[in-house]
């Protein structure tokens, strides 16, 4: 459903300009992307991440005013379980499931009335998107056969929308898991296309921009995003958001790197809250009418105050609970913090 504009324009329509003559692009960022809902462009996202710390809170009021006026102030919330955990033949630097490291998360898979009681309890959160997940380089006939039971059990006994993120994928699962009527597909590219051959060597990022082009053509919804804080710089970081809005993805799920012991990026430091604020802010600038989803690291990089400031600064969807192989905020945090913002939590009936 398309959420109908919020009238909160201002009068931006003529952008200030500086003490050395340039424009600002804060006030830039006002007419086109507030006003005409026109998002940024790569190099424009790179003057906004370039901006210093002390024009923060200026920035997050403008790219709230964005996700208000463009998106409302429904907050979509999505809970995440692992059907399939650990062994993956795959090298992703950020990930201890993979079975190349020294230290990788032990094999495991859930089975199907574990698959259903994690439905249960994610919609009674008010959660309106549960994600089936599984780490593997893309599916094989059991796995697709345990993720089709899975599905017939959770909607013979839970009213919620189902998605699935099991790695690359051929045409015929493409149609196979349409055919099953999951909502939504995650694929992530994780990062800048000229980064990628930095955080995985096993595939390409072509390989993953195919995936999401079939999960677009076959009719479902395209969630992607990725991993802020894997070394890449600001150019790149403005590169990954104009990748982003040239796929016209339905969802980007925003992750800041939580470095994983044993994996080959265990050691980079965690991005700097401030930092981590500005490319939320950027990527709502580049990506006005998106569902934005906080997920996977904001507890370590942004803490509660920055959880706040992230939803009042772009963010307008939540994954709740913990995450694959990591802990997140107890739920009921989320939901308390939402309440106390006045953020209505989208309902199933708007998300459809």
């Amino acid at each position: 459903m398309t959420q109908a504009p919020v009238d909160t324009t201002t009068d931006s329509s003529a952008a200030q300009t500086t003490p050395d003559g340039s424009t600002d692009i804060l006030d830039v960022a006002r007419a086109q992307v507030l006003d005409r809902g026109e998002p940024l462009d790569r190099d424009q996202v790179l003057e906004v991440l370039r901006l210093p710390d002390e024009r923060l809170t200026e920035l997050l009021q403008i790219a709230h005013d964005v996700r208000m006026r463009w998106c409302g102030p429904e907050v979509e919330v999505e809970g995440i379980i692992s059907l399939k955990t650990g062994g993956c033949p795959e090298d992703c630097h950020f990930c201890s499931q993979s079975g190349l490291f020294a230290s990788p998360v032990r094999s495991a898979w859930i089975d199907i009335p574990s698959l259903v009681e994690a439905a249960k309890q994610t919609a009674k959160t008010g959660a309106t998107e549960f994600c089936i997940v599984a780490a593997v380089r893309g599916p094989d006939k059991r796995l697709l056969s345990q993720v089709a039971a899975g599905i017939e059990a959770i909607r013979n006994e839970v009213d919620i929308q189902i998605a699935c993120s099991l790695g690359m994928l051929t045409q015929e699962q493409v149609d196979q898991l349409r055919d099953m009527g999951v909502h939504r597909y995650n694929h992530n590219l994780e990062t800048a296309r000229s980064h990628f051959p930095n955080v995985v060597t096993t595939h390409t990022w072509e390989e993953r921009w195919d995936t999401l082009r079939m999960v677009r053509d076959a009719g479902m919804e395209v969630c992607c995003g990725g991993i802020l804080g894997m070394g890449e710089s600001l150019e790149q970081r403005a590169e990954f958001a104009a990748d982003l809005a040239a796929l016209e993805p339905d969802e980007v799920p925003l992750n800041f790197l939580n470095p994983r012991p044993g994996t080959p990026f265990g050691d980079l430091d965690v991005l700097p809250a401030s930092e981590a604020l500005k490319a939320v802010a950027a990527f709502r600038l580049a990506l006005p009418r998106t569902i934005l989803r906080f997920a996977g690291g904001r507890e370590i990089t942004l803490g509660d105050l920055g959880a706040k400031q992230g939803i009042l600064g772009g963010i307008n969807a939540v994954i709740v609970g913990n995450y694959l192989t990591t802990l997140g905020r107890p739920a009921e945090d989320d939901l308390d913090l939402l309440d106390d913002l006045s953020m209505p939590i989208k309902a199933l009936n708007d998300s459809i």
